[in-house]
């Protein structure tokens, strides 16, 4: 079970990452820096966005129309941080200690 946990936090870490990169690659694009005409360019951002998509649609549902601003990456995040610093590590810890 804690071999799954771990994996579990693994996966997180790396979501995390995915988002963190998407970001700062959403930033560039808009900025001019890099351009969607690469086809390298291209690819990596629809990859991230295959990858994230469906993490941020329910959100999307959920949160109020904000125009162009998309708050749906900030929420996946907290979520994430809220998922794997209190509710992982308290699940490890129970299954280490059950009788306390």
């Amino acid at each position: 079970m804690l071999a799954l946990l771990q994996i579990v936090q693994l996966l997180l870490n790396l979501v995390w990452w995915v988002i963190m990169i998407q970001a700062v690659m959403s930033w560039l694009i808009a900025f001019n820096i890099i351009n969607t005409q690469s086809n390298v360019v291209r690819s990596v951002w629809e990859a991230l966005q295959r990858i994230t998509e469906p993490l941020y649609r329910p959100i999307r549902r959920i949160l109020p129309d904000f125009g162009t601003l998309d708050l749906s990456p900030l929420v996946v995040l907290l979520i994430m941080y809220i998922l794997t610093n209190i509710v992982v590590p308290n699940i490890a810890q129970s299954l280490l200690a059950p009788g306390l």
